[in-house]
C-alpha cells in the first residue's frame, strides 16, 4: 500500500476508535512518526494531508525541517540529550520526552533566550520498563511541580512509550495508568500546568490508547510501513 493508503486507513481506525470512545475525531492529533524515513516518503505524507510528524533525533529535524514545507509541524519524541536542546528549541512545538528536572532546566534557558515558551510533555514509564526512559509514575507528579517554576516552558500534559504486546488489550492498564495519573496531577491545579495532552499509543496500539484517552497517537510504520535506515 502507498502512504496516502497508510495514512487514510489509519485516519478511519482513529475515527472509528473516536467512536467507540464517544470522542470527537477533532480530540486525537495523529503524529506520522517520521524517524529514518526519507524525505520523499514525508512529502507523500504531506501531499495527503499530514502536517505532523515526529522525530526521535534532533539531526533527523534539522536535515529535514528545510526540506519540507514551511507549515510542518515538528515534535521531538525520542531521548533527549541537554546539549541538543539549544538546537532544538525553534524547531519543535512540542518536547515529549521530558524525564529530568535538568534536562526542563535547560529548556527553560534555550526558550528564555530565544524569547519563547517551550511545550513539554512529562516522559512516564508506566511500565517500569528498564530499557525505557522516563519517570516512575509515583515521580510524575514532583517532577511537574518543579518544571511549573520554569518560565520559559509550559508542562501540557504527559507521554509514555507502552511495552511491545502481541495484544494491544495488554496495554489498557498502562493507557489508563497514565490518563488517571495526568487527572490526579490536574486536580492539584498547579499553575503553568495544564495536562491537556496524552501522547500516548503507537502503531500497534493506538486504537487502545485512544479509547483511554490519548489526545496524541504516534505512528509510524502504520503510516511508511517498516522502519529503514536509508538516506535522507
Amino acid at each position: 500500500m502507498s502512504v496516502q493508503e497508510l495514512l487514510a486507513e489509519t485516519n478511519e481506525r482513529i475515527e472509528a476508535a473516536c467512536k467507540r470512545a464517544g470522542r470527537e475525531r477533532s480530540e486525537v492529533t495523529l503524529l506520522a512518526v517520521s524517524k529514518t524515513k526519507p524525505v520523499s516518503l514525508l512529502k507523500e505524507a504531506y501531499d495527503a494531508g499530514q502536517r505532523e510528524f515526529g522525530e526521535n533525533k534532533v539531526q533527523e529535524i534539522l536535515e529535514k525541517a528545510p526540506l519540507m514545507p514551511g507549515d510542518v509541524k515538528w515534535h521531538m519524541i525520542g531521548h533527549l540529550q541537554r546539549n541538543k536542546v539549544r538546537q532544538l528549541i525553534d524547531k519543535a512545538v512540542l518536547i515529549h520526552s521530558v524525564d529530568s528536572f535538568r534536562l526542563a532546566e535547560e529548556i527553560n534557558i534555550q526558550a528564555l533566550k530565544n524569547h519563547l515558551v517551550a511545550d513539554i510533555l512529562i516522559e512516564v514509564n508506566a511500565a517500569g520498563e528498564a530499557s525505557k526512559f522516563g519517570v516512575a509514575p509515583e515521580d510524575a507528579l514532583p517532577l511537574v511541580q518543579q518544571a511549573s517554576e520554569l518560565k520559559g516552558l509550559r508542562v501540557r500534559g504527559l507521554m509514555t512509550v507502552a511495552p511491545y504486546v502481541v495484544s494491544s488489550e495488554e496495554n489498557r492498564p498502562v493507557f489508563r495508568k497514565i490518563k488517571q495519573l495526568a487527572v490526579d496531577i490536574e486536580r492539584e491545579n498547579i499553575d503553568n500546568v495544564f495536562m491537556d495532552v496524552l501522547s500516548m499509543g503507537m502503531s500497534g496500539d493506538f486504537e487502545t490508547a485512544i479509547e483511554e484517552g490519548a489526545t496524541i497517537v504516534r505512528v509510524g510504520t502504520g503510516i511508511f510501513g517498516e522502519r529503514n535506515k536509508g538516506p535522507i
